[in-house]
């Protein structure tokens, strides 16, 4: 149903190619460390090889010996390769378990994010919605009101609008797609079937038109959200309805939130477009800290800001085109890749293949690792190093004499083989 090049295994790819490119900041800082680290070192070995022989009269050869060895041990190989190696193998271990990382740059983020923001719908929630009521308001019969709802919602991806197409199939209902279809982000949709206009949507939809819904149909609106089901008003003509369609939360999304606890996270939040009182109730039975309903996707923007001012960085999870720009404005964006849109995957820095939510606290804890593990490469690479070049200035007083090449060589290839097998560590580990 798609280009070859947009095909899941093409993806996958594409990100992986992404991930090659984008280099974290520890790897950045050690490369261009390593830059000018190596000229100092060549400078400082052609001071000890000339300045002994030329003002302390010291033999050539000695001098050389030991410009050598200074050369050897003050090599920044140990140093550049501590980050790499670590967060290659981190991220080769998050790929074995369903996460792809779009660059090491966004597993150091995912280390030191503060709060974890979900979408509620494919998220925390299974994204699969079956209608639950269907409520004729005025000059309509109920079978009528579902058929042309699924008539104006046929073409529309959207969760909901398969939900009443579901249900019109199933009633046997006969209904033909709508002729043309405009979407309003947040508020529903308008389409024309038949010629006649029907109008699918929040009450917001209505008042946006200069309309406002019967009160009838609003009541059951409220009603119905605090069921934590979503309503949708139908219009045609003078004809009124409400549908409702509740979805499934996760079996696993109240653990998520607390194996996040666990993993170190400090706060969550709830980001929705749906009623306060529907997230409310979904708040309820996953124990998110914090709860925000009837967001535009702009308003996911400015309230992730608001979130990463107060609490620090924060990771934004969701799945649909409605989370995409929050996605892009969190500190660590993260998609649900099975059943996520290509705008949410493309915007985010991390994909959970498997649409399992218990991948997420396994990523923050492997980032956590890997932060742990680079420091420890960093202090293994510089204090060998710190040692050896003492040792090359000082060998003579010390009771074992100056420092030999041979010596100097195991040291310096010794904690380079150190920090790799310590890195490669983060290759072990299964969620």
């Amino acid at each position: 149903t798609r280009a070859a090049a947009n095909s899941a295994l093409a993806r996958i790819v594409a990100l992986v190619e992404e991930a090659q490119s984008k280099k974290s900041r520890a790897e950045e800082l050690a490369e261009v460390a390593g830059r000018y680290y190596t000229v100092v070192v060549m400078v400082g070995a052609g001071l000890m090889l000339l300045i002994p022989p030329v003002f302390l009269h010291a033999p050539w050869q000695e001098s050389l010996y030991r410009a050598m060895t200074l050369l050897v041990v003050a090599s920044p190989c140990a140093l550049v390769i501590a980050t790499p190696a670590t967060v290659l193998s981190a991220i080769a271990n998050a790929a074995r378990n369903g996460i792809l990382f779009k660059g090491g740059a966004d597993l150091e983020a995912l280390g030191r994010v503060k709060l974890v923001a979900f979408d509620k719908t494919g998220t925390l929630t299974h994204g699969r919605f079956e209608v639950t009521d269907l409520v004729a308001v005025q000059g309509a019969r109920e079978d009528e009101l579902l058929a042309w709802a699924a008539a104006a919602e046929k073409r529309s991806p959207h969760p909901l609008a398969q939900a009443v197409v579901r249900a019109a199939e199933q009633r046997g209902l006969a209904f033909t797609p709508a002729e043309s279809l405009t979407n309003h982000v947040g508020k529903g949709l308008v389409a024309v079937a038949g010629g006649v206009r029907i109008e699918v949507g929040t009450p917001d939809l209505f008042t946006s038109f200069g309309t406002a819904a019967p009160a009838a149909a609003r009541d059951l609106v409220g009603r119905f959200a605090r069921e934590a089901k979503t309503a949708m008003i139908v219009r045609r003509g003078e004809a009124w309805g409400v549908i409702a369609a509740a979805d499934r939360v996760r079996p696993t999304a109240a653990a998520t939130v607390q194996a996040l606890r666990d993993a170190g996270v400090q706060r969550t939040a709830l980001l929705s477009g749906d009623s306060l009182s529907t997230v409310q109730a979904i708040g309820a039975q996953t124990g998110v800290d914090e709860l925000h309903g009837q967001l535009l996707p702009e308003d996911k923007v400015r309230v992730i800001a608001e979130l990463e001012a107060k609490h620090g960085s924060a990771v934004m999870i969701g799945d649909g085109v409605n989370d995409a720009p929050a996605l892009a404005r969190a500190s660590v964006g993260v998609a649900m890749g099975g059943i996520g849109s290509d705008a949410a995957m493309e915007s985010a820095d991390v994909v959970l293949m498997g649409d399992d939510l218990t991948a997420l606290p396994y990523a923050i804890r492997l980032a956590h690792r890997a932060r742990t593990v680079v420091l420890q490469n960093l202090v293994i690479a510089t204090g060998v190093m710190a040692v050896l070049v003492t040792l090359v200035f000082i060998g003579e007083s010390t009771p074992f004499g100056a420092l030999k090449l041979p010596m100097a060589v195991s040291g310096h290839e010794g904690s380079t083989v150190v920090v790799i097998l310590n890195g490669l560590r983060l290759l072990r580990g299964r969620r």
